[in-house]
């Protein structure tokens, strides 16, 4: 399968920017429900999810909900109840993601446990996750509670997935890319799915939004993965490195390991399995990715995700829209933040 065209390598305009310029009004429907839905009568419960929700987040897995069903011409108000839903899932996965990672930074500013505790962080984000559920029953639909209710099991095991993978140099690209899926990419592919179902498309229709989420999601992942070795800090929104530091195999290491030579092993094993890490193990930890060239080799492979994704979007009605999930996909990959 080709690559991405040269071309489009390094694009300079954000498509999420003209995504959400495109779906604004949609988009303060879905904010407004997104306020008022995380009200709670006990103070901390808003404060702490206002924290992350207005955080910088790009909200582009509500987007592609919005996206999707505008696609496909529907024209209701199912869609932002959903959107809204998407958005507490990934956020209640946010928290608790900071809380395992001992994260002190999400988007360049302090994490909501380093704020308000670990505690408080792990229980609104089971607050947000029961409000998800409470929005999918009021929507009735029984496709749209097994989509995302499925989403949301799919994405703890990715949670416990990575927890057992992490300071593990054993693992294998087989395991790395059946947690992304799990961890990433399966709302992204959910959010996109639930749009086309809210529109009332056919099943084939329905399942070409899914595999445009699914690879979007892990596209977007390995160069997510790529990014934490190569970005610069302040364009990244959180400190480079913090995948090394904390010893997650991710696939530009998982390629290092498999042609590294028996010293370049040991000096995995004690940083990322040990732990044991000295303020130059990090230089020294991209020069052995540079070396093997598995920074560039990881590009190429969500490269080749994003291909498929732009391959699914084909099968779609033609609408300015189809483009710009086209663009975000490419996006996705070569970006430098």
């Amino acid at each position: 399968m080709p690559l991405l065209n040269k071309a489009h390598r390094g694009t300079p305009e954000n498509p999420l920017n003209q995504l959400t310029a495109l779906l604004k009004g949609d988009l303060q429907a879905v904010n407004t429900l997104i306020l008022e839905r995380m009200q709670s009568e006990i103070p901390l419960i808003p404060k702490l999810a206002g924290h992350l929700i207005s955080a910088g987040g790009k909200r582009i897995r509500p987007l592609l909900t919005l996206a999707s069903a505008a696609l496909f011409g529907y024209t209701g108000a199912r869609q932002y109840k959903l959107a809204a839903c998407v958005e507490f899932i990934h956020a209640a996965t946010l928290l608790h993601d900071d809380v395992v990672d001992s994260s002190d930074q999400r988007r360049g500013k302090a994490s909501a446990n380093s704020m308000f505790g670990n505690e408080a962080a792990v229980l609104v984000g089971d607050f947000l996750f029961s409000r998800s559920f409470q929005l999918m029953i009021e929507d009735g639909s029984l496709d749209v509670l097994r989509i995302l209710s499925n989403a949301s099991a799919v994405i703890a095991e990715g949670e416990v997935m990575q927890l057992s993978t992490t300071n593990d140099t054993d693992t294998t690209e087989e395991q790395y890319k059946r947690m992304i899926r799990s961890k990433t990419a399966e709302l992204f592919a959910a959010a996109c799915e639930t749009g086309a179902v809210v529109a009332g498309r056919s099943a084939a229709e329905c399942k070409a939004m899914r595999d445009y989420g699914m690879n979007l999601g892990i596209a977007f992942q390995i160069s997510d993965d790529v990014l934490d070795y190569t970005a610069e800090r302040e364009r990244l929104g959180k400190s480079l490195g913090d995948d090394f530091k904390e010893g997650k195999m991710t696939l530009p290491v998982i390629r290092a390991l498999a042609k590294a030579d028996r010293t370049e092993k040991k000096f995995w094993q004690r940083c990322l399995s040990d732990l044991d890490q000295s303020d130059k193990d990090f230089k020294e930890a991209v020069a052995l990715l540079h070396k093997h060239d598995t920074l560039n080799d990881s590009l190429d492979e969500a490269r080749r995700y994003a291909e498929q994704g732009i391959q699914a979007l084909a099968a779609l009605p033609k609408h300015p829209l189809r483009e710009h999930l086209k663009d975000l996909i490419i996006f996705a990959v070569e970006r430098d933040y």
